[in-house]
């Protein structure tokens, strides 16, 4: 059974579940790569696929309609954790740049690359 993500809609410009609500609700903002970035970032973080159990629909009825965001696990480092929040902002307009994402990630770029290699 092969199994696709895309939605079958001239609306959209990918998968559900890497989307900003905006773009699912037929709003163009430059600003929603912003939103992408936070769930790819949050899967790397996670090790899971977003929205796991619900198909490209009900993602963006949960995200789109009912503002919902993925669930941010308690033990994430805080500076990522806030760099996801900022990158989910309903609003396009508050979600940071691609170079506020990468001012806030160097930090820890550094640190990781300065420790120790076991």
């Amino acid at each position: 059974m092969k199994h696709s993500t895309f939605l079958p809609s001239r609306s959209t410009d990918g998968t559900a579940e890497w989307m900003a609500p905006e773009t699912n609700l037929q709003m163009r903002s430059v600003m929603y790569i912003a939103m992408a970035y936070g769930v790819i970032l949050w899967e790397l973080c996670t090790m899971q696929q977003p929205w796991g159990g619900m198909n490209p629909i009900q993602v963006v009825g949960a995200v789109g309609f009912q503002h919902r965001r993925l669930e941010i696990p308690n033990d994430m480092d805080p500076t990522v954790a806030d760099i996801i929040r900022r990158c989910w902002q309903t609003d396009p307009k508050l979600r940071p740049t691609f170079g506020e994402i990468m001012a806030a990630l160097k930090p820890l770029q550094r640190a990781i690359t300065s420790s120790p290699r076991a």
